[in-house]
């Protein structure tokens, strides 16, 4: 199993945004410490060109996002600051999800230790996300003739609004969503399968839901590859969650999601997602469960 990565970890922001953004660097050293991975399995790929971030996204908003050419609602709609350091962070995180891609097709299975920024839009960024990393590897692969078909298992609590209006119309990507009804965005798209949760949704309820969506995506004529949003902020200490389920439920969710895959054959390229506990140690106990996870089933 190959890991993917990027380095740069930080960049210029106000202090309430560092928080959810230390979790990589943490996420890191933690499988190295542990050793769940050794230093040769970590990969650094290249970051994405302005080509590639084009197959999913305007030509006009790459070049935006490149020159600083952002308006204050743009910037404010994101809700980073931009920086040149913030447009290589993207760039290098989108970089990460294409290496897993291709990485998925040979192994059947590889991480990126970052992406699943889900709110980007064609034209714009949005929750945190400037560029759909998911959205550009999937339009990358198919170009290149690595893929025809693909689906995306969004287990993020929000819901996969800007993967969903890059693929609107498209049947050759299908995009479920398991999140929470009441959570951001509240202004939706439609996926080609939505299953939005009640408040205080837990294991049970939850897991139905990701079940129900994996026959979705998977039965009938697979697709030849899955990209899993493997989001922590499902967990019931998540401040900006709203659902309750437990640590073993997620990990429980991610045994689910691989297992069905590798019984249909599907290659899987899983990415991080969000996550916003207000205890640090409990996102990255969550993100290193999955990565065990994907070990376990390697």
């Amino acid at each position: 199993m190959r890991v993917f990565y990027h380095d740069l970890f930080t960049f210029p922001l106000p202090e309430k945004h560092r928080f959810p953004i230390a979790k990589y660097r943490l996420v890191r050293e933690r499988l190295l410490a542990e050793g769940i991975l050794a230093p040769e399995e970590l990969r650094l790929p290249p970051a994405a060109s302005d080509a590639q971030l084009e197959t999913a996204h305007t030509p006009a908003y790459v070049r935006k996002v490149r020159l600083g050419a952002l308006t204050p609602a743009e910037i404010r709609r994101i809700g980073f600051p931009w920086s040149p350091q913030l447009v290589e962070r993207s760039r290098r995180s989108v970089g990460s999800s294409i290496a897993a891609g291709r990485a998925a097709l040979t192994d059947g299975l590889a991480v990126n230790l970052a992406g699943g920024t889900h709110h980007a839009h064609p034209d714009c960024g949005s929750g945190y996300c400037v560029f759909n990393d998911v959205a550009v590897a999937i339009r990358v692969l198919q170009r290149e003739g690595r893929i025809r078909r693909a689906a995306v298992v969004d287990c993020d609590v929000h819901q996969g609004d800007g993967t969903a209006a890059i693929f609107a119309g498209d049947p050759s990507v299908f995009t479920f969503s398991v999140h929470g009804a009441n959570n951001f965005p509240f202004r939706k798209s439609r996926s080609s399968l939505d299953i939005p949760l009640p408040d205080g949704a837990g294991d049970a309820l939850y897991l139905r839901a990701v079940e129900e969506g994996l026959r979705a995506a998977l039965d009938g004529r697979p697709p030849d590859l899955v990209f899993y949003l493997a989001g922590a902020d499902p967990f019931e200490g998540d401040s900006l969650g709203r659902l309750a389920v437990s640590k073993a439920g997620l990990a429980g969710r991610d045994r689910l999601v691989l297992r069905a895959c590798r019984e249909a054959g599907v290659p899987v390229a899983v990415v991080m997602g969000g996550g916003y506990a207000r205890r640090m140690s409990d996102i990255v106990d969550i993100h290193v469960q999955t990565v065990k996870v994907c070990k376990e089933m390697t």
